[in-house]
């Protein structure tokens, strides 16, 4: 470790303290704020105060902007996140998951729509898994049959899935709000599906662009309906490509992560070591040039993208790896070529980060 040169980093939950808060919302040109909930420290973990019961600005929430519900629907059932509740206090809830998934559910209770809940209404039957190269995932649900089934807070939102043509199932998608784009083509304005068109793909990109400016992480949300035959098909290798097609956008939640406080005194003290920091992210590039300058890790404003990085060549790789700090939107391979091209310059790299792709 004495011997180190360059420390290649992750971002989420390295550089930042992995504490995800939801802070605002984004549905077809309508930005929403949210205060977030209350939340403490305890032995277990972290503890969030929800509201019981829903407050009414919540409730006019959800009525004056039923795309919200539709939005944090979909973020809690493409989710692997659970919430659990003290019996004793019922207010006090934990989670159990990853943060990101965690806070998306806790989002959606604190607007009254419980994961637990939501999951009786939509069983789920199926999903496809995220991984690194589709930077997103999807779950497959029976869309409600009996009124009864439904919560009390949806039915406020309204019977979305009424629109659906009748189609027994529904796909839910969570991921990059770019990779749900490639999908895509429809979004959801006004309770209604509407051409995905040159205006609403401007709309999206700008909008994600902004946030992601502000160093907030963004997830978009889509969704599609399903027929019985589209189920069938779903057992074979390439299930993704039967249900992660024409997609219904729906919206955007941006979450807020901030840096760890002891993170820009330890890189500041790497550099006058002569060891140079140097971001690897899969986070939107806007995200990261955001939190790469907050923390002085870059100063010359450089950075490279998984895209940039397939048209390299090896060569071309190390003939820039000196000069840049920062990466954005790469995949596992991309992380271990940069490693590698800083080796092949002659540099002893060291790499940290908290997620499998790091090792």
């Amino acid at each position: 470790l004495g011997s180190v040169t360059t420390i290649c980093s992750d971002k989420t939950g390295t550089l930042t303290e992995n504490r995800m808060t939801v802070s605002c919302l984004e549905v077809m040109g309508h930005h929403i704020d949210l205060p977030g909930p209350e939340r403490h420290a305890t032995v277990e973990g972290e503890e969030f105060i929800l509201p019981l019961p829903v407050a009414e600005e919540q409730s006019q929430l959800l009525k004056q902007q039923p795309a919200v519900g539709l939005l944090l629907t979909g973020a809690a059932l493409c989710n692997d996140a659970f919430l659990e509740c003290n019996l004793a206090q019922p207010k006090h809830c934990q989670t159990l998951g990853d943060p990101t998934e965690s806070a998306l559910v806790v989002a959606a209770a604190d607007l009254g729509l419980w994961k637990g809940e939501l999951e009786k209404a939509f069983k789920r039957i199926g999903e496809v898994p995220f991984d690194a190269d589709r930077k997103r995932m999807t779950t497959i649900h029976e869309l409600p049959k009996v009124n009864g089934t439904i919560p009390q807070e949806l039915e406020r939102v309204g019977y979305w899935w009424l629109t659906l043509a009748e189609k027994p199932y529904i796909a839910f998608t969570k991921g990059a709000v770019d990779s749900l784009l490639q999908i895509s083509s429809q979004v959801w304005v006004n309770g209604k599906i509407a051409p995905l068109n040159n205006f609403w793909y401007r709309q999206i990109c700008n909008a994600n662009d902004q946030l992601a400016g502000e160093g907030i992480r963004v997830l978009g949300v889509a969704f599609r309906a399903l027929a019985e035959q589209a189920i069938a098909n779903l057992s074979g290798e390439r299930g993704e490509e039967i249900v992660e097609r024409d997609l219904i956008f729906v919206g955007m939640v941006g979450m807020i992560d901030p840096p760890r406080p002891e993170v820009k005194e330890a890189v500041l003290t790497c550099q006058k070591a002569g060891i140079r920091p140097v971001m690897i992210t899969g986070d939107h590039p806007l995200t990261a040039r955001h939190i790469a300058s907050e923390l002085s890790i870059s100063n010359n404003g450089l950075m490279l993208t998984g895209q940039d990085l397939a048209q390299l060549s090896t060569q071309d790789l190390e003939n820039l790896v000196e000069e840049v700090s920062v990466y954005a939107r790469v995949s596992p391979q991309h992380k271990l070529e940069i490693v590698q091209a800083l080796q092949n310059r002659g540099h002893i790299v060291a790499m940290t980060g908290d997620g499998v792709n790091d090792a």
